[in-house]
């Protein structure tokens, strides 16, 4: 079977957040069931050129938005599988991939609609496709074009899969973009690409795709809800029967404690004890912190809303009165970004915080360090947080949500091997403080949680199985 992956970003050419390491990793292991996946990117020129190993291949694709455009085809072979980058300089020789931070770039629908036509010539240009999996709004064009304009009518038989990874996400735009888009008028309506008077790129996807799945499966069921659903609630509920979960998985050959080179001590789960103390020891060295024997609490996490941040403002000062140190590297929202600053000159014994500028080698370091991770997630359509630090051997405590739910098992039950919190309030937030600071105090179980989560697999393997199966299904339309 051969497929196209197509993402606005994959690690390790472009990144802004969980989408690029899902791209980057997926493929990999879909090899193991089968699945020759080719990745589809746009070539983000200032951001990848004269790295990794791109070479031009020759093809040259004229694609037809707002007047004609030739887009370069260029592709890359260095990490385990083949990635094409499409090149159009003038929508993407720029600074950041969709905007600055005073705002979105006001062309992202031509932009985005070149690159989903583009794809979709690709296709036609390799000849033997069976399946175009693609992944959140600057995806969504691609099933309209495939199956409501002639220009694709010769590869209509591809099937195509989308997967939404955080649906609060969906390209909204004003509906005179349809003409240099190419949309045929008659598809804006309620049932189409219509929204609240706008055009939806993401909507595009849900209605036009032959199935679409989610991050895990909680979500899946929570986005069929208004207040998960952003508006698409009632869409995904006519769509349930081809709506499914799966849950993401992690590379484990990215994320092993054994053999990575940016924290202080390397560890497996023989000597895991040993090793957490020694990275523990040396982290609070490297930040000015005492108290070793205390527990630390560890926070790695763009700051914003969604990610429940709200409930530190509610309880700063009686969560401080705990006997506990917390470190914490992220950037977002000012108001979030402030928060932790003045913590952490308030409590300077109790609390550091890196704040601003995203460091890779520290965030290791504190999924190494720590021995609790928090995430107070409004929602969560996966997590990646939880599942990198359970493979550091690092507790996760996490609201019950999305796929926190799905990943993490509460140590109230039998086998349990996390703490969970269902309502999102300062009390709730403390409790679970409170029961990690317990199990804390007793080592043995604590020890033997952190070896049970160790030995736990997280890995694209197994995601990797569901999606090779869900493909199946589909270019054998049994579903």
């Amino acid at each position: 079977m051969k497929i196209l992956l197509v993402s606005s970003e994959v690690f390790p050419y472009a990144k802004t957040g969980g989408l690029a390491d899902v791209a980057g990793a997926l493929p990999k292991y879909l090899k193991n069931f089968g699945v020759e996946a080719y990745v589809v990117l746009p070539f983000y020129t200032r951001i990848v050129e004269g790295k990794h190993n791109i070479k031009d291949t020759g093809i040259r694709l004229v694609v037809n938005i707002d007047g004609e455009r030739e887009v370069k085809v260029f592709e890359d072979n260095s990490y385990g599988y083949r990635a094409y980058l499409l090149r159009y300089d003038p929508y993407f020789d720029r600074e950041h991939l969709y905007g600055t931070k005073d705002g979105d770039y006001p062309d992202n629908h031509l932009r985005f609609g070149l690159f989903d036509k583009a794809v979709l010539k690709l296709a036609e240009k390799l000849g033997d496709i069976d399946l175009l999996h693609i992944n959140d709004w600057q995806s969504g064009l691609i099933p309209l074009y495939l199956k409501h304009t002639e220009e694709f009518s010769s590869i209509r038989n591809i099937k195509v899969l989308l997967t939404i990874h955080n649906i609060a996400y969906q390209g909204l735009f004003p509906p005179d973009v349809m003409g240099p888009l190419g949309i045929p008028s008659h598809l804006f309506n309620m049932e189409g690409i219509e929204f609240y008077g706008k055009v939806n790129f993401l909507k595009s996807g849900i209605v036009y795709s032959d199935a679409i799945n989610t991050v895990s499966p909680t979500y899946a069921k929570e986005i069929q809800t208004p207040e998960y659903g952003y508006g698409l609630d009632g869409i995904l509920k006519k769509r349930s029967n081809v709506l499914f979960g799966i849950i993401n998985g992690i590379d484990y050959e990215v994320w092993n404690p054994a053999t990575d080179k940016h924290i202080y001590y390397n560890y497996s789960i023989k000597n895991a004890i040993t090793g957490k103390k020694e990275n523990k020891k040396a982290l609070f060295k490297d930040v000015g912190l005492k108290g070793t024997c205390k527990p630390l609490f560890g926070i790695v996490s763009r700051l914003a809303k969604q990610k429940g941040f709200d409930v530190f403002l509610e309880v700063q000062d009686r969560l401080f009165e705990r006997d506990l140190k917390l470190v914490v590297l992220g950037s977002g929202d000012k108001v979030y970004n402030d928060l932790f600053i003045d913590l952490a000159k308030k409590y300077p014994g109790k609390i550091y915080a890196r704040i601003g500028v995203y460091d890779e080698a520290f965030a290791r370091k504190i999924y190494a360090a720590s021995d609790f991770f928090l995430m107070p997630s409004v929602y969560e359509p996966c997590g990646l947080g939880q599942m990198i630090s359970m493979r550091f051997g690092t507790i996760p405590v996490v609201r019950t949500t999305g796929g926190l739910k799905d990943t993490v098992k509460d140590i109230q039950k039998e086998d349990g091997y996390g703490i969970r919190f269902d309502n999102l309030t300062g009390q709730e937030f403390l409790n679970a403080i409170d029961r990690a600071i317990e199990l804390y105090k007793d080592t043995k179980r604590k020890n033997a949680i952190v070896k049970k989560i160790m030995s736990m697999d997280f890995s694209w393997n197994n995601s990797a199985g569901e999606y090779s199966k869900l493909y199946e299904k589909l270019v054998k339309n049994e579903i």
